[in-house]
Order: structure tokens, then sequence, then C-alpha cells
């Protein structure tokens, strides 16, 4: 695996434990980092905090593009893995959005269900056709 592709998964590990926590990632992050089990790649970090800072405009963007699904009714990982994914296509300078969708997909394929990659693709892919109309 890549070193950004284990970047993501570990991303994903810190923003979807802190989700069932009920505590803010970033916090969770620190915590990781002042006891000496932090993530090893900067990019890891770069993206719970990315997700963290823009968030609420995050959540937005995937209702309104997730037609038909609430972010409260989307499993907590495909929720996660679409915020990540998101991210990168919207806001990763150097990530290509072909390769951002191509990569949640991937990650939500090892993790959630057998319906998920064609539901984060969908939804990843339909912000990807319409990023320069995003205000």
């Amino acid at each position: 695996m890549a070193a950004r592709s284990k970047a993501r998964k570990r991303a994903l590990d810190i923003l979807y434990a802190s989700e069932l926590r009920s505590e803010s990632p970033v916090d969770a992050l620190e915590r990781a980092e002042a006891e000496g089990n932090g993530p090893t790649n900067p990019y890891t970090s770069e993206l719970v905090r990315g997700v963290w800072e823009r968030r609420e405009r995050i959540d937005e963007l995937l209702a309104r593009y997730a037609e038909g699904w609430t972010l409260a009714r989307m499993p907590a990982v495909d929720r996660n893995v679409l915020r990540l994914g998101l991210y990168e296509l919207v806001y990763g300078e150097d990530i290509p959005g072909p390769v951002a969708v191509s990569e949640a997909t991937a990650l939500v394929r090892q993790l959630s269900t057998d319906e998920s990659p064609n539901f984060v693709n969908g939804v990843l892919g339909n912000i990807l056709r319409h990023l320069d109309e995003l205000d």
C-alpha cells in the first residue's frame, strides 16, 4: 500500500473513532501524538485537520450531492470516507480529482458494505462533474 493510501486509512481511523466518541478528531490526533501513537505520515494530520476545519462546508456539499441520502442515514465509515474524498477533491492542491474519487472508493471497498463503493464513487463523481459550479 502506498504511503498516501496508508495516510488516508489512518486519517479515516481517527475520524471514525472520534465520531463514535463524540470528540474532535483534532483532539484525538493530538492526544495520539502526545502519547507517541500518532501517525508517522504528515499527510494523515493534514487530512484530519483539513476535514475538521472545513467540516461544515464538506457536510453541506455531501448533503447536496448525495441524492436521496442524509448524512445521518449513511454508514459512519462511508460518511467519513466521503468527507476525506471530498476534502481531497475540493481542497487537495496536488491530488487530481479522479484520483481522489478512486482512492476513496478503494478505501471504502476494504472497510464497508458491498454497496458502499458504488455509493461513494457516485457521490464523489457527481461532485467532480460539478466542481466548477461550486461556490
